[in-house]
This record gives structure tokens, sequence and C-alpha cells, in this order.
């Protein structure tokens, strides 16, 4: 139903769409971590330090260190990003409890940012930048 190709190029305008949210910049400047974003089976190697994304690659990867890593299927991401996710698609803790996303690794960075990770993860929502204005 849902492409990862297409899913992975709307995942990929997450720098810019950062940059664009100073407010969601201000709320992570605590954060300093390397994680793995997996959509299907395309991974991607993203370094936040102070809030800003410094670094964003699009796998594959060969032993690529992480601190923690958010894995999802394709339905997953692309329910996540409708402008209106339906009951269970709208929380990243619905769907690991579906087994829909795995969380990996050391969560205590994304526990003690999770308000900041989950907004960061819906920028690529339809919508989602208008819809803070």
């Amino acid at each position: 139903m849902f492409d990862a190709d297409r899913l992975a190029a709307r995942f990929e305008r997450l720098p810019q769409l950062l940059e664009a949210d100073p407010d969601l910049v201000r709320r992570g400047a605590f954060l300093d971590a390397r994680f793995q974003v997996g959509i299907g089976k395309i991974p991607f190697d993203i370094v936040v330090a102070g809030g800003r994304v410094t670094s964003f690659e699009r796998g594959p990867f060969v032993m690529r260190t992480w601190r923690f890593a958010i894995r999802g299927n394709t339905e997953a991401w692309g329910r996540w990003w409708q402008p209106m996710p339906e009951p269970g698609w709208h929380d990243l803790f619905a769907m690991t409890k579906r087994g829909d996303i795995v969380l990996e690794g050391d969560l205590q960075p994304l526990m003690a940012n999770l308000q900041y990770l989950k907004d960061l993860l819906v920028l690529p929502r339809d919508g989602a930048a208008e819809a803070k204005r």
C-alpha cells in the first residue's frame, strides 16, 4: 500500500523542515545523539547536536554505530504521516505495541527527549508545517 522509496523521499526533507522550526530546534537543545530511523528496509543515520540535525544519511550502512533506533514498516510510517492519523497510528508507542514500530538500543536519550523526537518525526507529515502556523 505504501511505497518505501516515496516515504524515504518524504523523510529526506527532515533537516530542512527542522531548520524552518526554530521552536523545535530550541526544545531539542539538550539532545546530542546518533540514532537510526528505519523506513521499511531503508535505514537513515541521523546525528542531532543541540537540537539540530548535523548529519543525515540514507543507507544501507555496514556496521554503523547508533545510540538508539526507531524502525517501522512502511504501513506504520505511511499512516503516521497522514494529515490526521487514525487512532493507533498516531503514536509511536501504540505502533510498538502492535509490532509495527520497534525501538532498540539505549532508550534513555529517546525517553529523555521523547516529545522532541516525536515532533521531529512528525515534520514530514502532510500539513504538519501549516498546522503549526
